[in-house]
């Protein structure tokens, strides 16, 4: 097992200008990590080419593994044309992803507005979601990297819907990114949604949220799930998440790869991260 942190969690401090993505990766290295995850929030690969040797380079200083490069992509497009430049779009992410020498790549891949979102849009788009992910999963594996698709954006984080997908696209180099959070958004409970996708898991992000009834508006800070109730980021361990049952199931499961804390709360960032990640390890020795 690989314990790190994902840039997401400091990306305040980055976009405030009080990290930059090179002090991320020493400060991971310094809490005692063993691989960062990039995902470029507060800073943009493609239009900073001079950083990708820059985080490989302190990356191999410093002794982490660079696990993950995460990008944002929907492949619902307007037409044909728009759909294969957006495929094109990814592929050359997978090319930074090959230069910042990593194995493990996610791509977003659909988003629906609200009213859209129902399982009759989702198995009408399956089929074109399939061929857009199993073309840069063809191209990905020319480089020996594995690509997946995230339970993220609503539309897609059902685990049904996330199985389905992965089953459609029908590559080995295909699985999923697990954010055991993110099922909560779609009001199915983390326990649940891990123990469906565990076994198609590349990789693994540990958030944790805490959860209030719809009938209890909490204010500010808080967003809403598919069904209306709230929810807001917490430290890892110290949320609504049954953060001990879920650990268990991934150590049944037989699952050694890398694990990203990611961290969206209130609190600040640094703290926010650290505290979560010390106990994400500590319950895991104890499960």
């Amino acid at each position: 097992m690989k314990w790190g942190i994902s840039t997401y969690s400091l990306s305040r401090a980055i976009i405030a200008g009080e990290m930059t993505v090179p002090d991320v990766i020493e400060w991971t290295k310094e809490i005692g990590g063993d691989h960062v995850e990039i995902v470029p929030i507060g800073y943009d690969l493609t239009q900073q080419p001079e950083l990708v040797p820059a985080i490989r380079r302190k990356a191999e200083q410093v002794g982490l593994d660079i696990s993950n490069y995460t990008v944002s992509a929907n492949f619902i497009c307007a037409d044909e044309s728009s759909l294969k430049q957006e495929i094109e779009r990814v592929k050359r992410e997978v090319d930074i992803a090959n230069e910042l020498g990593v194995k493990l790549f996610r791509h977003d891949v659909a988003s629906r507005p609200p009213e859209q979102t129902s399982i009759v849009f989702f198995q009408s788009d399956l089929p074109l979601l399939a061929d857009a992910c199993r073309q840069i999963a063809d191209y990905a594996s020319s480089y020996g990297i594995t690509t997946s698709v995230e339970n993220h954006g609503f539309y897609m984080q059902a685990s049904e819907r996330v199985e389905s997908l992965i089953h459609a696209v029908g590559r080995p180099n295909f699985k999923t990114t697990l954010d055991i959070g993110n099922f909560m958004c779609v009001d199915e409970s983390s326990i649940k949604g891990v123990r469906n996708n565990v076994g198609l898991a590349s990789m693994i992000h540990l958030k944790d949220f805490y959860l209030r009834s719809k009938h209890h508006n909490p204010g500010q800070g808080w967003f809403q799930t598919s069904s209306g109730d709230y929810l807001r980021g917490a430290i890892v361990g110290q949320g609504d998440i049954d953060m001990r049952e879920v650990l268990r199931i991934i150590k049944a499961s037989g699952y050694d790869g890398y694990i990203s804390i990611e961290f969206e709360g209130i609190e600040d960032c640094r703290s926010g991260t650290l505290f979560g990640f010390e106990n994400a390890k500590r319950i895991w020795n104890e499960v």
